[in-house]
Formats: structure tokens, sequence, C-alpha cells
């Protein structure tokens, strides 16, 4: 019998103590009392995370013959920054609740939406109270973003174009902010905030010394396009993958490790002709995308789509649509898949001086490619997969007493431990050396875990919390018949005796699919 799981208020509490007790996830630098937006990864939580890392890189890279890897640096030049916009424009205005001390970004509670020709072409951020000059710091940077579409209107006419500032609408509010919406009180005024983290590099500690962390993966990918195209035998369309760390300034990190300061991004650039049908390309990646995220343990009715409406979208961009997911904190963004257009490479071309242009045979013309960029970050994905197996049910315990379990139900592809081998009794060196001997064999193709200690019961119930699939249990049956081991199942708890040529066949499809 199935008990309810924890409701949504206090299933990430639930989720944050499992992950501290079973040593899934850590406060970075808890001995010195913590520090905000940073998390460490323990012996459990480095496995989940690496099975995920290397599943999705199985199926979007090394089982595609149209998608080749790379891993570039995390500081990188300071003028990719410039040409990718991130230095004038990666920043948010926020603002501070007087009340609860809680801080926001200003564009989630107010805006003014800027139409030109009769066109939506942007948002100003705003909130009661904001004085003049903050409302036109956000015309220049909007109106920075339309210069680079010949636009020359200047700040008071781009602020004349601008209709009537409104609170954004109360779905939307609450989608973003969650239970937060409602316990907003007096809001200050508007304040930039940069998100890239600055460094310095080399040995002078002036402004020309000045770098970044990157913010996103994806411009190692663009500055490096070349070199792929011209050492990798790549024909258009085709596609470069990255899995690397990120870093944003944010904030307000929050909501465990789905907004942190340092995470992890699992990103393609997928390149294709600019006549190619962008809307067909885009639905199959969002496809793959989608059965992608089941094929590690997400329920198919926990995804949904968020499209993004026109008068939203970046100028340069021609579609984006968020793959959504129920969180504990609620429905929010886990997979975006965006057709960027030619933006990104036309931009380093301009900036560089180097042509982005590739070579096609099929048309026997030069161009520089559009894109459509699937960008996943690792910890939410992982963050998905702890809510999505997070269990709770009844079962009778080794006398008989029902009693209540918490299980993490795991996909076998990406769980910590595949299985557990126990010897039935630890006392008995015939069962121990048995099971030991199984142990070894299976350790050489998978991460598994071996346990001799305590009552049997409790040894299965010890994995179920932390998600390992299966249980092999070695019992005289073994020893002195027919060589079978007991085979149980974490979710329904049924036990059957396979052969160990079963066993491991049964494992291999199970793990590998």
């Amino acid at each position: 019998m199935t008990a309810p799981t924890a409701s949504n208020d206090s299933l990430m509490e639930e989720l944050v103590g499992l992950c501290k007790r079973r040593g899934f996830i850590f406060p970075s630098s808890e001995i010195y009392g913590g520090y905000n937006g940073f998390y460490d990864y323990g012996p459990l939580g480095v496995e989940l995370r690496n099975n995920i890392k290397n599943a999705w890189w199985r199926d979007f890279v090394q089982r595609r013959d149209d998608v080749v890897g790379l891993d570039s640096s995390i500081i990188m030049h300071p003028r990719i920054w410039k040409a990718s916009g991130h230095v004038d424009g990666f920043s948010d205005p926020m603002v501070d609740c007087k009340e609860s001390k809680r801080r926001y970004r200003a564009d989630q509670l107010f805006s003014a939406p800027v139409v030109l020709d009769g066109e939506p072409c942007g948002y100003i951020a705003y909130v009661e109270g904001a004085d003049e000059a903050s409302i036109i710091k956000q015309a220049k940077k909007l109106r920075d973003l339309l210069d680079r579409k010949q636009s020359k209107l200047d700040e008071a006419q781009l602020l004349n174009s601008a209709t009537e500032f409104t609170e954004v609408d109360e779905v939307v509010r609450e989608k973003t902010l969650g239970p937060d919406a409602a316990k907003i009180g007096t809001l200050t005024a508007p304040r930039e905030f940069k998100l890239m983290f600055e460094t310095k590099v080399g040995p002078l500690a002036d402004d020309s010394a000045v770098a970044y962390l990157r913010p996103e993966t994806a411009q190692g990918i663009f500055a490096n396009y070349k070199n792929v195209v011209d050492t990798g035998r790549v024909k258009i369309p085709f596609g470069i993958a990255q899995i690397g760390k990120a870093f944003r300034n944010e904030i307000t990190p929050r909501n465990f490790i789905f907004r942190s300061r340092e995470f992890e991004q699992m990103e393609i650039e997928y390149f294709i002709a600019p006549e190619a049908d962008w809307k067909q390309l885009h639905r199959e990646w969002l496809d793959l995308c989608i059965d992608w995220l089941v094929s590690i343990g997400l329920p198919r009715e926990s995804i949904t789509e968020d499209v993004h409406p026109q008068e939203k979208l970046a100028f340069y961009s021609q579609a984006t649509t968020d793959l959504m997911f129920h969180f504990p904190h609620g429905e929010q963004e886990l997979w975006g898949i965006a057709c960027r257009s030619d933006y990104d490479l036309k931009q380093h071309q301009e900036h560089s001086g180097k042509s982005m242009e590739i070579f096609d045979e099929a048309s026997k013309s030069k161009f520089v490619p559009h894109v459509i960029e699937p960008s996943l970050g690792v910890d939410r994905t992982l963050l998905a997969v702890l809510t999505a197996a997070y269990c709770e049910d009844e079962v009778p315990n080794d006398k008989g007493k029902v009693e209540t379990r918490t299980l993490l139900k795991f996909s076998p592809r990406v769980a910590p431990y595949k299985a557990a081998v126990f010897p039935l009794l630890k006392n008995k060196p015939e069962l121990v050396e048995r099971a030991e001997a199984l142990y070894k064999k299976l350790q050489r193709r998978w991460n598994v875990f071996y346990d001799a200690s305590g009552a049997i019961g409790r040894r299965y119930r010890r994995q179920d919390e932390i998600g390992t699939p299966f249980g092999i249990t070695i019992d005289f049956d073994t020893i002195e018949k027919d060589g079978t081991v007991t085979l149980r199942d974490r979710d329904t708890c049924e036990q059957r005796r396979v052969s160990e040529d079963e066993l491991i066949d049964f494992l291999e499809e199970q793990i590998e699919g």
C-alpha cells in the first residue's frame, strides 16, 4: 500500500534533509557557517551527478553521428564577453522589499512594453517610486540592444514609445515568484546588479587585467566553432556539445541547488543552414529532449512546454521553448531550447575580424550558419530527478509488521549504486566468500555496493533510501543447490531467483538500455 508522499510545502525540506543525511549534497564551507549560493556534492551526490552527465553525453554525443564534443576554458579573453553582449548587458534591475528584506528582479514585478512601428520590441522594468534616472538607465540598455538593429532613437523617444507601466500579470507573477508572490510589501526603486564574476589575469591589478568567470558555456562553443569546422570534418547540420561549470553572481540564490552561483551546464549548439526548416528542427529537438528526460526517470506528465511569446523574445531569437518541471517550489524552467539565428557567430565575426562562414558541399555555397541551442543545467536536472524519485510507502519488516519506508525511485541509468550485494549472514564464511566474489565481478562493470552488516531487511531499507535499484542476496540455496541468487526489486520489493548469467544480462539491459 502506497502512502502519500510529502506535500509540496515540505518536500524541499525532506529532500534537503535526505541529501545531507545520506551524503548527496552538503552546504559549501559548512564548518565556517556555509556560503550562500554554493554547494558541495558528497559521495552519493557526485555519483548521481556524473551518471546524469554521462547519460547525456552518451545519448547526445557518442550515439549521434552529427554532434562532437568540446571542453573550453572557464576564463576566456574578455573580448568574447564584449562581443556576446555580456559585459554591457548582463545585469538585472533588482528591487528590495523593505518588510521582508527579500530581493527580486524588477521586471518580474512591473514592466512597460516598448512598441516601435507598431511592433513590441522589449520591456523596461519599473516599480512604484522609481526615479527618472533609473528608468532612463534601463531605457539606454534597451536602446543599446535596438541599436544593433540600426535604431537611432534617443532616450526620450524610447520612453515616449513605452506604454503605461503595469503590474505583471498575476499568473506570470505567481509562476515566477512562487509562494513569495503574495508576500511582497513596499519596494525600493530598481538598481542594476552585475551578474558576472570578475577576476584578474596576469601580474598587474589594473583594469587591463580584468577577466570574467564564464556565465555560460555557449560562448566557448562559438569561439571554437571555426577550430571544430577546420579540424573535425563536420558538415552542416552538425552540433558541438559541452558540459562545464558556469558562474553567475545571483543576487538571491534560493531553492536549494535550483538557483546557485556556481553550477554546471550541458549545452549543444546545433548549426544549420539559413534556409533550413528551423521550425521542424526545433520541434525535433524538443521531442528528443523530452524523451531523454523520461529515460532518466522523470514522468512524462510532469514535463510541460512554455512557448515564449514573440514580444518576449530577444531581438535575435526566432523561437524559444522551455521545458518546465514541477519542482517542490513550483513549476519552473528545466531545459531551454532556443533558435538563436546567426547572431552569436556574426557578433564574433565582427569583433574578431575572423570569418565564421562555412562551405556547404550540398549547396556549393558559403554562409554563416544559424543555430538551435538546447541548454540544460546539471544541478536543476539532479534536483528534478530527486523530486521525481522521492517516495514513501508502507511495507512489512522482517517480523511482518507494516512500517513506513523512504525510498528514491531512481532510474537504473542514473542511480549512484546500480546494485547491492549481501551475504545472508556475515558469520558464514562460505556465504561471505561467494558474495565477495560476485561483488568483485560486478564491480568491474558498474558501481555496486557490498553490505554484510545488520539484518537483511535493514540492509534493504538502507539501499532503498539511497535509490539502489536492485538487491542481490547470497543465501544457503546459492551454495547448496543450484547457484542461483535472490534478486530483489527496490520499488516492488518482489524477489526472484536468477543465475549469475541471467543476473548480468538483466543488469546490463536495465542499466545501459
